[in-house]
């Protein structure tokens, strides 16, 4: 390789939108960083801060008892007979995501920036700016929950205050500030109560440690004049009612005593850079591309330099977004009150892909964050599936903020509380998890449990060949071109009930043959006249190709129901359906969604295609988060976070009894190692490759275990045995 890739990014200029602006996280607080030497922001955001909207206590419709009505009509030929299915309410979007406020630190004028530089170092989670003998450098805490910054300069003297003016701050937010002189220097607070009288408010406490000069009350903040260095500790709390400020500032000053700023930096480091080493992709760029910025590194979207960083970017974002919660829409980060589609949680496609490479990518901190969503919420799953279905078990909501887990989002174009699979899919990070690691979390085999008694209870209804039929059933977000939103059968709903049931069998002896029984019961997919998977398996639906979602390839990826290795029919079909699929409206998930199940198909062109429309849409922000739409359009971290999965997709795929290596290697990738990725065997692995065609595979295995070898030369069995290292030598082509 030509040296070690680089594991951050940098930019010449400092952020003028926040949308450029440089991101840390812990997966609790967040913080955007601008880095202006002369009037330097950092806003700050936290995974609970979402605003109340009037219905806190909004629950699913009670529909179950007009229930057997609708499947009577829609078995009967009724094909819009699901669109009058609700209780009438409008459209609810669930509570938007919001920032808190941004730290203010304005400097009086100085000399031109001409040697301004700022950077974030995806090892260790901090960003830097300096500027002649200014520095200021920031991180968020994983071990001390709190954004640090530090700022140093000769006779430092700078405006400090903490502005809730943010874009699209509601007027009627009823803000209090607070000042306070300090044996340390000073302790502000911001108090922000939500409009309207739900009692919610939000409190940011930053205690403020000088060394040198002199800090002076300056209302709303403070002014310290002719400091040589500034420590700043920040925490943000939602309550109700009021905060005891004077306890979080006591909390923050027993966090300083005694410890300076690397010390702080230390305490983080031992989890974040543990966790952030452990998987590395290098693609030997070229290293004059590896010293670029990263807005310089854009504008060459066909080099491999800009893969490595994007790679280590999203890794580094992801790990960020995730501890309290997974990522949302914008991971964990806006700096616009006006959130695009609320911030929220969707899982009917993008948390589920920008999750997708925990397993893989060794990140069990971000499958933790999963799983503490899923288990918060069950009690409102088990709410969904009695007022809608009238059945035990778990429904999952397609978009929540993180609170709720009720289904209140849905309408008549887009029916998402008849969507039954979403539960399946959430939970199937967590098996992957299990399998990785070799054993069963009893949280997960719980609910899964509890999945498989919602089918048992469902699928009562069946057609003449006594299949279980799905029905109603809902294929995120498509329709059928010849009939209406809610119908039959969707390919999805068939392999996520399918999967949970077999699943949970695994795992359920006691229940086991009658879950495998109902399973062997649900009707096959179909393959329509096109010689494609149909999206809905029920005769005489037509499908709608021009779409961003894929839903209905859901047994390709993230399951291994449908592959070329044990179902090369279905594959073929699947393939067929992946060619006939159109981008709809350029959404990034939608082109990344593209290529991973491309890569399960082994089709190596498509893979490289799908990610040849993001890197040339535009679609990245120099910060490296990324955006929804082309040419930088709503801010979005699917892309950001769902492109390492793609990149280790190509390379290595894993299943609890199979190791595929190389499926899909694009021609623009010819020499390349990705090192410590987990396999769903328990088995560590490094991959390097040459352009000579010539590639050697290193298992750490933590089980003895005999799985399938596929290369592209073929099968053979592999037998691994716990703790001895095998070496693996294979032909790339």
């Amino acid at each position: 390789m030509t040296g070690t890739p680089v594991h951050g990014t940098w930019e010449p200029e400092p952020a003028t939108r926040w949308e450029d602006a440089f991101l840390t996280g812990n997966g609790h607080h967040g913080a955007l960083v601008f880095g202006d030497p002369h009037a330097d922001r950092v806003v700050v955001t936290h995974h609970t801060l979402v605003r109340p909207n009037g219905d806190e206590h909004r629950r699913p419709p009670r529909l179950a008892a007009g229930l057997p009505d609708l499947q009577d009509r829609l078995l009967a030929g009724e094909t819009d007979a699901a669109e009058s299915f609700t209780d009438g309410r409008p459209l609810q979007w669930v509570r938007p995501f919001h920032p808190a406020f941004q730290l203010r630190l304005n400097r009086p004028p100085g000399d031109a920036r001409s040697d301004y530089r700022r950077s974030v170092d995806f090892t260790t989670g901090e960003t830097t700016a300096t500027c002649a003998t200014w520095t200021s450098r920031v991180f968020v805490s994983r071990a001390d929950d709190v954004i640090v910054q530090h700022i140093t300069a000769p006779h430092l003297t700078l405006d400090l205050s903490l502005d809730p003016r943010l874009p699209g701050a509601p007027a009627g937010l009823g803000v209090g500030h607070g000042a306070v002189l300090t044996p340390e220097g000073a302790q502000l607070s911001l108090r922000a109560r939500y409009p309207g009288d739900s009692g919610l408010a939000y409190t940011g406490v930053t205690l403020a440690a000088v060394t040198g000069g002199t800090t002076k009350l300056v209302p709303p903040g403070v002014l310290v004049e002719g400091a040589t260095e500034v420590l700043l500790l920040t925490r943000v709390r939602r309550h109700t009612g009021e905060l005891d400020v004077v306890t979080e500032g006591r909390a923050l000053r027993d966090l300083r005593e005694g410890t300076s700023y690397d010390g702080l930096l230390d305490r983080h480091l031992a989890l974040h850079r543990t966790a952030y080493d452990r998987v590395t992709l290098d693609l030997a760029a070229d290293p004059a591309e590896r010293a670029l910025p990263g807005s310089a590194l854009l504008g060459r979207p066909r080099g491999t330099a800009l893969l490595e960083r994007l790679f280590a970017a999203g890794r580094y974002h992801l790990l960020s977004a995730s501890g309290l919660l997974p990522p949302r829409l914008t991971g964990l980060w806006t700096g616009d009150w006006n959130t695009a589609w609320s911030g929220a949680f969707t899982t009917n496609a993008n948390l589920n892909l920008q999750t997708a490479s925990a397993a893989a990518a060794a990140l069990p901190e971000v499958t933790e964050a999963h799983a503490a969503l899923v288990h918060r919420q069950l009690p409102d799953w088990r709410d969904n599936a009695r007022a809608i279905f009238g059945t035990r078990g778990v429904v999952a909501p397609s978009h929540t903020d993180g609170e709720s887990g009720h289904t209140c989002h849905f309408s008549r174009e887009y029916p998402l509380h008849l969507w039954t699979a979403g539960a399946d899919w959430l939970l199937k990070p967590l098996v992957d998890h299990d399998e990785t690691r070799g054993a069963h979390d009893p949280r997960t085999t719980a609910a899964l449990a509890e999945a498989a008694l919602f089918y048992e209870d469902f699928l009562t209804r069946t057609d003449d060949d006594g299949h279980v039929l799905v029905v109603p059933s809902y294929s995120p977000e498509n329709r059928p071109a010849n009939a209406g939103w809610g119908t039959v059968n969707a390919a999805m709903d068939l392999s996520a009930a399918r999967h949970a049931l077999l699943t949970a069998a695994d795992r359920h002896p006691a229940h086991a043959d009658r879950w495998r029984a109902l399973a062997d019961r649900l009707p096959p997919h179909r393959t329509n006249a096109d010689g494609a998977l149909a999206e809905w398996a029920s005769p005489g639906l037509e499908d709608t190709y021009d779409h961003r979602h894929l839903s209905h390839l859901y047994g390709v990826w993230p399951l291994d129901e449908i592959s070329p290795y044990d179902t090369p029919t279905l594959a073929e079909a699947a393939h067929r359906a992946l060619e006939l699929r159109g981008a709809e409206n350029d959404s990034a998930h939608g082109h990344l969604h593209h290529a991973l199940v491309a890569a399960r198909l082994r089709d190596a062109e498509r893979v490289a295609h799908a990610l040849g429309r993001v890197l040339d849409g535009d679609f990245f922000h120099a910060s490296l988060m990324s955006a929804h739409y082309p040419r930088r359009d709503v801010y979005n971290a699917d892309a950001a976070h769902a492109l390492p999965a793609v990149l280790i997709e190509m390379l290595v795929q894993s299943t609890p009894d199979r190791l595929v290596l190389l499926p899909a290697l694009p021609e623009f990738c010819p020499a390349g190692e990705l090192k410590g990725v987990r396999t769903r065997f328990g088995a560590a692995l490094d991959l390097t490759w040459t352009p000579d065609g010539d590639a050697t595979a290193v298992l750490r295995p933590a089980r003895t275990h005999r799985v399938e070898l596929r290369t592209p030369s073929g099968a053979e069995p592999l037998d691994l045995v716990a703790g001895a290292d095998r070496v693996i030598g294979v032909k790339t082509r």
